[in-house]
């Protein structure tokens, strides 16, 4: 992360000193936050509570499909770490790479977003069942798997909202509101299930309580957490994308009259003009 973290603003200082103004100052924030959620969800001491509490463990959950992944995309992270990265190596390897057509043809199939829809929801509902759950918390190596598949499917869910360059929209935007708007329905399935349910991860009985609270009401506080979190972040982009498609249509219709009220002008200039001859 810190050599990403070192590669991102070499590439937007080149940018910069180029005079290429492609990266917005709040760009490189919100790169830099995104990997520091990243770094608490597996490397802080909260990490380390993961296997004590649910709560924690949906807390990395949220941070490493949710919260990281957007915020890096929203610091459109293709440009300036192709311009970080040593030229050679961009122009010798990654160049021949991304116009390979194999390599173009599997971007546009996990760009789609039936396939980043069905891959996030896939993989919250697939390490949610109680065997894939219990696997990853006794095994380390299949720990790390789980994180690295939320953290994979966290940019494929996001990049069709986000799409930071060269992503290029084949879809109307409008399409997006219904895709945010199912894609609440299986966290919703899964949240109403940990809070209404009297069953509990097994693996958790296991544990002792240091906190004060049992493991019923630690799921239970886990499922209303990944309920408010889903809700609320779906729902602010899109409010965005709404307000941006409202905009959009109030200014063609207003362009739209001002061509009617300029042709309506003309014609009356013409009319006047006729009658003076």
């Amino acid at each position: 992360m810190l050599l990403a973290a070192i590669l991102y603003m070499r590439g937007c200082l080149h940018l910069r000193s180029t005079r290429l103004n492609v990266v917005p100052a709040w760009r490189p924030y919100s790169f830099l936050i995104g990997l520091f959620l990243i770094w608490v969800a597996v490397g802080s001491p909260l990490a380390a509570l993961d296997e004590q509490l649910l709560t924690v463990h949906m807390i990395q959950h949220l941070l490493l499909m949710t919260f990281a992944p957007g915020l890096i995309l929203l610091g459109a992270p293709v440009m300036p770490l192709l311009h970080g990265l040593p030229r050679h190596f961009v122009q010798a390897v990654l160049g021949p790479l991304f116009r390979w057509p194999p390599v173009q043809r599997l971007g546009r199939v996990l760009s789609q977003p039936a396939f980043c829809w069905v891959a996030a929801a896939g993989a919250l509902v697939a390490w949610h069942v109680p065997a894939a759950f219990t696997l990853a918390l006794q095994s380390e190596t299949w720990h790390v798997v789980e994180h690295a598949s939320f953290l994979v499917a966290g940019f494929l869910f996001w990049w069709p909202v986000i799409q930071p360059w060269p992503s290029i929209a084949a879809f109307p935007r409008w399409s997006i509101l219904l895709y945010l708007f199912l894609a609440t329905l299986p966290c919703d399935i899964l949240s109403g299930f940990l809070v209404f349910s009297e069953r509990v991860y097994p693996v958790y009985f296991s544990t002792r309580q240091e906190f004060g609270i049992s493991v019923l009401e630690d799921q239970q506080c886990a499922g209303a957490l990944m309920w408010t979190c889903i809700t609320i972040v779906y729902l602010v982009p899109a409010v965005i994308l709404a307000m941006r498609r409202l905009t959009v249509r109030e200014f063609r219709e207003h362009e739209l009259q001002n061509m009617e009220l300029q042709d309506i002008a003309a014609t009356h200039k013409n009319v006047q003009r006729v009658e003076v001859v």
